[in-house]
């Protein structure tokens, strides 16, 4: 195997172990030699990798919202109406809720709750970048077809994420009645009535 591809896979393997521990443990009781000791390497060979536990937070995020953007981009691509995407995503944000449930609660309890590690370099929208990128396309398109109704950008991003936020939440603790699938009807449904023009 080449040695720019076994670095790839090592760097992806730190990336997902970081983010399992940064998601249960929480960040600051999360250590690099907890990283390390996790994935059998030393500590200063994961420092290789990554300057420091700031630095592999923000590159989290950044996986993070690159793997969303990409499938979120798969549903853009559909020739689909805006209704039948808002479905789509709604179902993969909640299947990836239940497969991939520490990159939701890394969003929630990390990202949005430490916002002091994500100062310098990812400002703003900067590492999310990539979910944001393909959320601004599809209520673009939406409106330029006439589906979804002209607004703020962050009023319908606000609307259409805390929705979907709030209900991976209370998932998580456990609230919910249902399983979490069986609210994608109910949830799509709403978002659409929201936004639709």
């Amino acid at each position: 195997m080449p040695q720019k591809l076994k670095k790839a896979i090592k760097r992806e393997s730190i990336l997902q172990t970081a983010l399992t521990l940064f998601s249960v443990k929480g960040f600051h009781k999360t250590t690099i030699p907890d990283i390390a000791r996790r994935l059998g390497m030393s500590s200063g060979n994961l420092y290789n990798y990554f300057g420091s536990k700031d630095e592999l937070a923000k590159e989290i995020i950044k996986y993070t919202s690159d793997y969303l953007g990409e499938k979120i981009r798969e549903v853009n691509e559909q020739d689909i109406t805006s209704q039948e995407k808002i479905r789509k995503i709604v179902e993969l944000y909640f299947a990836m809720t239940l497969e991939k449930p520490e990159m939701i609660e890394y969003f929630l309890r990390v990202y949005l709750s430490h916002r002091e590690v994500f100062l310098n370099g990812c400002e703003g929208m900067l590492c999310v970048s990539g979910f944001m990128t393909e959320i601004m396309i599809f209520f673009s398109e939406g409106v330029q077809k006439g589906e979804l109704r002209d607004q703020d950008f962050f009023a319908a991003f606000g609307l259409f994420m805390g929705y979907l936020g709030g209900m991976a939440f209370l998932h998580g603790e456990a609230i919910l009645e249902r399983p979490l699938d069986e609210y994608v009807h109910d949830v799509a449904t709403n978002i659409y009535t929201a936004l639709k023009a």
